[in-house]
């Protein structure tokens, strides 16, 4: 046995667990620094800070609700497809089918919850890798959003939208969009949920170790369903705002939003909580990363380096996220070891 390597000093572990658990939002300060100083014009001002926060509630929403399936191991694939087809089914029953926006709201926010449970349904009990099932439940959801739309776009009459429900993502609060505080308060919401509560738990022990949860009682399959479900439901109120946001049903345009999601919920997992999937780490990864992409975009980028900057940052973002919970298993596994003696 090779001997046990002597544990680091507690000023050293307490920086180690700071860097790792802060330095991604150390990062984020960094860099709209660094964006503030070459751009002193257009990035620090209160429009431009407006507009980052507008511009990414929505991928915010979806990297939120990608962060409960992951919590219990499992990844779904199809919030993309469940945006479009959130969007297209709130532009379609408010504007086609003349429904008061708030019934179609709470219609598509109940399909959305649906939509997951089936997920985990299909990935539970009918054993299937759940990035393959997600794949094709979401494959199905596209066919759904294109037999709504029969391809074409939804565009509202003369009179437009109803002003309140366009005011779900167009209003201000405190002098910034009120998407921001859906964020937050969903975040906050997802913190408890995790954090505070008995279900959060069971679902990190889940993700932990499937058999270790079977063991000690926790019925693992429902509470799966359960994540998923909370996913879609979580997709679904972001559908309405993003049908609030554009005022136009567009069937194609729930898959630009998947690839940043699934960046901001893995490279959340590196933050605040290192090494689990979390809410306030996922907040900070997707800061970082709107942060960046407006930044890089105001110098002047040409439009092919957005794909390629969330394609590298979902790499890093898996490393990291690897690293991390290899890091932290090292660790509980070291510690009996040194008690030991």
């Amino acid at each position: 046995m090779s001997p046990l390597r002597p544990p680091r000093s507690p000023l050293g572990r307490r920086f180690g667990h700071l860097v790792g658990a802060y330095g991604l939002a150390a990062l984020t300060a960094l860099l709209f620094l660094a964006f503030s100083l070459a751009l002193p014009d257009t990035f620090p001002t209160l429009d431009n800070i407006s507009a980052i926060l507008s511009n990414n509630s929505v991928p915010a929403f979806l990297a939120l609700g990608a962060t409960l399936p992951i919590a219990t191991g499992k990844f779904d694939l199809s919030i993309g497809y469940g945006l479009g087809l959130a969007h297209v089914a709130t532009m379609q029953l408010v504007v086609a089918e003349g429904w008061l926006w708030p019934m179609a709201c709470l219609v598509v926010l109940l399909g959305g919850a649906a939509a997951g449970a089936v997920n985990g349904l299909v990935v539970e009990y009918a054993r299937i890798d759940s990035f393959i099932a997600t794949l094709g439940t979401g494959s199905v959801m596209y066919a759904f959003t294109g037999w709504i739309t029969d391809g074409a776009r939804i565009v509202p009459g003369p009179h437009g939208l109803p002003a309140a429900f366009t005011d779900l993502y167009d209003s201000r609060f405190l002098g910034l969009p009120v998407p921001a505080f859906y964020v937050l308060a969903l975040t906050a919401v997802l913190w408890v949920l995790l954090e505070r509560l008995p279900l959060g738990r069971y679902l990190y022990v889940i993700g932990a170790n499937p058999r270790t949860a079977d063991l000690v009682g926790i019925p693992s399959r429902r509470y799966v369903v359960c994540a998923f479900a909370g996913s879609g439901l979580v997709v679904g109120i972001a559908g309405v705002l993003l049908a609030a946001q554009q005022q136009i049903g567009n069937p194609s345009v729930g898959m630009d939003y998947l690839l940043p999601a699934f960046v901001g919920a893995l490279l959340g997992s590196t933050a605040i909580r290192p090494g689990r999937a979390n809410a306030p780490g996922t907040l900070v990864a997707v800061t970082v990363l709107a942060v960046g992409l407006a930044g890089i975009g105001q110098l002047g980028a040409q439009f092919w380096v957005t794909p390629l900057f969330n394609g590298s940052t979902l790499l890093i973002a898996v490393g990291l996220a690897g690293y991390a919970a290899r890091r932290q298993l090292h660790r509980r596994r070291a510690e009996p070891r040194r008690a030991a003696p």
